[in-house]
C-alpha cells in the first residue's frame, strides 16, 4: 500500500472527531445519529479504527458496517448520503494535507456507493409483518 503523507492515526482521530461534531449538529443527519448513537466516545473510537483499517490497513476494525446501517434503513435517505459526503469532504479538507484528503474522500465515496447500493437497491426495506384483518361478520 502506498504511504500518503499526513495520513496517520493522529490525523484520522482528529478527522473523525471533527466530522462527527458536524454530523451531530447537522439538521438533516443529527437527529438520526443522535438517536442511534448512545455512547459517542466509543463510537468515535470505533470509527477511527474503521478508517485506520481502511486507509492504513491496520486491521483494527472488527465490525460490520452494513448491518449497522441496515438497522436504520427505513430512516436513511439518499440525501443523507450526499450530506454525509459533503461534511466528510469539508472535514477532510480541513484536517488533512491535500493528497491525504483526496485519498480518504475517494475511499469514502466508494464506501458510500456500496452502502447505498445495499440499502436502496439490493436489500428490500424491512416491513413489519401484516396482521390479517378479522373476517367480516365473524
Amino acid at each position: 500500500m502506498q504511504i500518503i503523507e499526513g495520513l496517520d492515526e493522529p490525523h484520522l482521530i482528529r478527522l473523525v472527531g471533527q466530522f462527527y461534531a458536524k454530523v451531530r449538529a447537522d439538521t438533516l443527519l443529527g437527529p438520526l445519529f443522535n438517536r442511534a448513537i448512545t455512547d459517542w466516545p466509543t463510537h468515535l473510537e470505533r470509527l477511527a479504527s474503521f478508517w485506520s483499517s481502511v486507509m492504513l490497513t491496520t486491521g483494527r476494525y472488527k465490525g460490520q458496517p452494513l448491518p449497522a446501517h441496515m438497522r436504520h434503513q427505513a430512516e436513511i435517505t439518499p440525501e443523507m448520503f450526499a450530506r454525509w459526503l459533503a461534511l466528510w469532504e469539508d472535514s477532510a479538507g480541513q484536517c488533512l494535507p491535500p493528497d491525504a484528503a483526496t485519498a480518504i474522500i475517494v475511499k469514502a465515496h466508494r464506501i458510500a456507493d456500496s452502502l447505498e447500493m445495499a440499502l436502496f437497491h439490493l436489500i428490500p426495506p424491512r416491513v413489519p409483518p401484516r396482521v390479517p384483518s378479522p373476517p367480516v361478520g365473524g
